[in-house]
């Protein structure tokens, strides 16, 4: 064996009912690389990681921490060898400061040194550049900023092996470039990384060697440098994979959704949407682009009935909904893939089976004289499951809430397209999801616009929005900036619309 490996795990295999999730995978990182680990969802990368960390014990194989077979039983052990984990949903307490967060489980007897504790966070911080307040508490700061929290809980505690699971599946662009920058900084330092992902923009960004794994298996190793996007994606998915959206001129007919002079409040009790106005159309896909925080949630809170509306209409197929209940608007033809599918989009301790028909349980043929149709709702579930491809080794009575992050996003967009909305709401629909599921959710989204459907996307991906939108409608501070056609535009022009440069409109 290299005498470089600071890891190597040798034949894991790991069985869970139904499934077997690490099937004769062996991983080998060499001291001071970024080795991504790359894989469907439900392809089990999570798994090997949470092995290493302690969370599960493998069925057989070996473990090597440079060169010394160890046995891992839980996070203290593998803390212990100077192994620490960010996992893709954090584990902070919210109402805590960041201090707190990072000494939790590491205080000395009875007494908290909260001061010298701040201090050494502080000189963390400034070292790796991570630019994190200690006194700050986690609640009062971005998705991102808690992300920076993970790490330093990490190098507290002198962690030299870092594992990444899916970190940038809830950043924003700048964020991503951010931890990509902060990535190479630990490199620097010394720090191994190992980074479990399916976006291959990031591996060929940030690492030198990628693990291919599908199903389960490994595939191969492969130097990043010297191997392609479309190579990798082949080894992740079996098969080549297409990158763009072949998809017809829309054919726009009637108004399906208005939005007239829109004014909605944010958590700040100030204008997050201010006099919005907007027309989707039946069979087009209108993009909704913008940084991030600039009024995005609050427009689709407010179309969704999540939070009021301070002014205005919002006008669904010919009915100001902008005071109705969600069930309401539902049953106008509205569907919604949410940004946050944790909060919004599942409820964790129920199945598959009723998260997939959990929007339609109180009407026929779900239920019928109050009483549910337990069998018709798994045949339906069974459906949506197979249609997109959502793995689970316990079946559809298995609770959302053990599916992946990626197959939980894949059971909602199922869930509301097999409704067949006349207005679908997705927003980032395809966040967390790897080359092949993207893929098929980009057709499914082009095909439910050819059915006559009425699409408004929101998305961080600018990619994406020119990939699927046909109008892309610009959002900068709240305000509309500009409507374009998409074919009339490019990534530069929409780029200084988000900025808040304002350019003649074209509707």
């Amino acid at each position: 064996m290299d005498s470089n490996y600071v890891i190597e795990m040798l034949h894991i295999r790991k069985e869970f009912p139904g499934i077997i999730a690490n099937d004769d995978i062996t991983l080998q990182i060499k001291e001071g690389e970024i080795h991504a680990i790359l894989g469907e969802n439900g392809a089990g990368k999570s798994t090997l990681m949470s092995i290493l960390f302690g969370l599960y014990r493998p069925d057989r194989g070996t473990i090597k921490v440079r060169g010394q077979e160890v046995t891992i039983k839980n996070p203290n052990d593998a803390t212990r060898l100077g192994i620490g984990m960010v996992h893709q949903h954090f584990q902070l307490v919210h109402n805590f400061t960041v201090t707190e967060n990072i000494i939790l489980g590491k205080e000395d007897g009875f007494i908290l040194h909260r001061k010298e504790a701040a201090l050494k966070i502080k000189k963390l911080s400034e070292k790796y550049g991570l630019n994190i307040a200690p006194d700050m508490k986690i609640e009062d700061i971005s998705v991102g900023m808690q992300q920076r929290v993970e790490i330093l809980k990490m190098l507290y505690r002198d962690a030299n092996i870092l594992i990444f699971d899916e970190p940038t599946a809830v950043l924003t662009p700048q964020e991503i470039d951010d931890l990509m920058q902060i990535m190479r900084n630990l490199v620097k330092e010394g720090k191994s990384i190992i980074l479990i992902t399916h976006k291959l923009n990031e591996i060929k960004a940030a690492a030198d060697r990628c693990t291919v794994i599908r199903r389960g298996k490994m595939i191969d190793v492969v130097d990043v440098a010297s191997t392609s996007m479309q190579d990798m994606a082949a080894m992740m998915v079996g098969r080549p994979v297409s990158f763009k959206v072949d998809k017809a001129q829309a054919q726009p007919g009637r108004p399906v959704l208005e939005l007239k002079n829109l004014c909605v409040m944010n958590t700040k009790n100030v204008p997050g949407v201010k006099n919005f106005n907007l027309t989707v159309h039946a069979g087009e896909i209108v993009g909704i682009a913008g940084v991030d925080g600039n009024g995005q949630s609050e427009l689709v809170e407010a179309i969704t009935g999540l939070v009021p509306v301070q002014s205005g209409q919002i006008i669904i197929n010919g009915t100001d909904a902008a005071h109705l209940t969600i069930r309401r608007r539902n049953e106008l033809g509205l569907g919604h893939i949410p940004e946050d599918r944790q909060k919004r989009g599942i409820v964790p301790i129920e199945s598959i089976s009723d998260n997939i028909a959990i929007k339609e349980f109180y009407r026929p043929p779900f239920s019928r004289y109050g009483i549910l149709d337990d069998g018709y709702m798994r045949r339906y579930a069974q459906n949506v499951v197979d249609h997109f491809d959502v793995r689970s080794g316990e079946g559809i009575k298995s609770p959302a809430g053990k599916l992946s992050g990626g197959n939980q996003q894949k059971m909602i967009v199922g869930r509301e397209i097999a409704m067949n909305p006349e207005l679908l709401i997705a927003v980032q629909p395809t966040r967390g999801l790897d080359v092949g599921a993207i893929e098929y959710i980009h057709k499914q989204i082009v095909a439910h616009r050819d059915k006559g459907n009425a699409v408004l996307l929101v998305s961080l991906e600018l990619d994406e929005i020119f990939n699927l939108s046909d109008r892309i409608a610009v959002i900068s501070g709240g305000e509309l900036m500009n409507i374009v056609y998409t074919s009339e535009t490019n990534e530069h022009a929409v780029g200084l619309m988000m900025a808040g440069v304002r350019q003649q409109e074209v509707r």
